[in-house]
């Protein structure tokens, strides 16, 4: 049976204008198909928040993205978004996403990031969740090395059940990513910094899955 072709999982820059990056987010969802986009927020309020989150919900919808808030399931569930993701929670402090699950589960997604180690990722994979993201950008921006991203993805992919998302800053990461068998890849800058544009970015990453899943496959 041939392999299921990985989906595109959109991390936004912090948003603080909805009306601003809306057009910007648009540009990305026509540009190719989009299984997710994950907002995240430079507001911390919740009214601006809730703001934010209903005017590019929509967006995604209509083009069949699922769209996810960074870190508030409360955010998430008043204003309409699909689900929850994760970062900040650990083995000794799995308080933010054993709240998230109580709150969102069955019927919103929830997804974990930022997993520190093997067993942390264990650990949250026994929960009810819908993914785990390796190698996603820190608070700071920081980016993890990518060697080690990759290797976690394709030890999960190879035993876990749980769905797995690889984060990736250009072509090569992408392909690789693919070829560990990643569900999901994930993209950041690679796509709102594009000298091209966001239309480009998403392109250039649909051609990459393409033709490393064919070499692959």
């Amino acid at each position: 049976m041939a392999e299921t072709i990985p989906s595109l999982y959109l991390i936004t820059p912090p948003v603080e204008q909805a009306d601003s990056f809306a057009p910007i987010l648009e540009a990305a969802l026509d540009a190719g198909v989009i299984a997710c986009v994950l907002v995240r927020l430079a507001v911390r309020d919740e009214g601006s928040a809730k703001k934010i989150i209903r005017t590019l919900a929509p967006l995604a919808v209509e083009r069949g993205a699922a769209i996810l808030v960074e870190g508030e399931a409360q955010w998430a569930l008043r204003s309409g978004a699909d689900g929850v993701h994760i970062n900040g929670a650990t083995g000794e402090n799995p308080a933010p996403l054993n709240e998230a699950i109580h709150k969102m589960k069955p019927d919103y997604i929830v997804g974990v990031g930022r997993v520190k180690s093997r067993d942390e990722a264990m650990t949250f994979g026994e929960q009810e969740i819908d993914y785990l993201l390796f190698g996603e950008p820190e608070a700071d921006g920081y980016v993890p090395e990518f060697a080690r991203t990759l290797e976690r993805v394709s030890w999960w992919a190879e035993i876990f059940n749980v769905p797995v998302v690889g984060y990736a800053k250009n072509v090569e990461e992408i392909e690789a990513l693919v070829r560990a068998k990643a569900d999901f890849v994930a993209l950041g800058d690679f796509v709102w910094n594009n000298e091209e544009g966001p239309q480009a970015g998403v392109r250039k990453a649909m051609v990459a899955i393409e033709h490393a899943h064919a070499r692959t496959g």
